[in-house]
């Protein structure tokens, strides 16, 4: 096999999240405390409760289509709970999606290695980015403020495009965008249940980068598995 095209994930991947989850409750808290200066008086008690049955009820409803709507609808929806009936694009559901994504990137960092392989990747593979999140906004500011825009040839984030990993859809638009086949790519994300079955779907071959303990997940495998971006430089070599 010839590679001609590398596609990578994004969170834990390039760019690293606090454990935990540790940015969900600050920044949920930062959404509250710009609605409330905004007007909209409940407590963040019951806002946190009613935005998680939300949230779920959201994931439900798309379980199937694997649809990805924008956190904009999660905001409106909330809303509309208690009593306040703004549409996605009014400017106090956008406010408030820029205040949680504002928060949020105070969590994330640049994984060790991620430009060094970018730039010797760069040139020598057509580079594309898939990544699964609900503010894509969010994820081309991260992009610019740590420097990584300029190495892909395409981007695609599931809030822009309504479609999530591991959604056949979002990787053959990745491969039809380059120009190349899925037999001459390779994916690099941190998930089993995402990641590798999504990319091994449709034919493009899984690298798993261990960021956690391994899920669950007998049925599908990766081709090669990695504990930190270095090694795929070597890894890339054997195909």
């Amino acid at each position: 096999m010839r590679v001609e095209a590398v596609l990578f994930d994004l969170f834990d991947t390039l760019l690293l999240l606090e454990k935990d989850e540790a940015f969900y409750i600050p920044s949920l808290r930062r959404l509250h405390e710009f609605l409330v200066k905004n007007g909209i008086n409940v407590s963040f008690e019951d806002f946190k409760r009613v935005y998680f049955e939300v949230r779920d009820s959201l994931y439900t409803e798309t379980e199937k289509s694997l649809e990805e709507p924008h956190f904009n609808v999660r905001v409106s929806r909330v809303l509309k709970r208690f009593g306040h009936d703004f549409d996605v694009s009014h400017p106090l559901v956008v406010g408030a999606t820029e205040a949680f994504a504002g928060e949020f990137m105070r969590y994330v960092h640049l994984g060790d290695y991620t430009l060094d392989v970018l730039r010797r990747l760069h040139g020598k593979y057509k580079l594309g980015l898939v990544s699964n999140f609900a503010i894509p906004e969010c994820a081309w500011k991260l992009l610019d403020k740590f420097g990584l825009k300029g190495f892909f040839d395409v981007v695609l984030v599931s809030g822009e495009i309504n479609k999530r990993k591991p959604s056949p859809e979002i990787f053959e638009r990745a491969i039809n965008s380059l120009g190349v086949d899925a037999s001459r790519t390779v994916f690099v994300g941190d998930m089993v249940g995402l990641d590798v079955k999504g990319a091994r779907n449709v034919g493009i071959s899984p690298i798993l980068i261990e960021r956690r303990p391994p899920e669950r997940i007998t049925d599908v495998k990766p081709d090669k598995v990695i504990r930190s971006l270095r090694e795929l430089l070597v890894e890339l070599e054997d195909y």
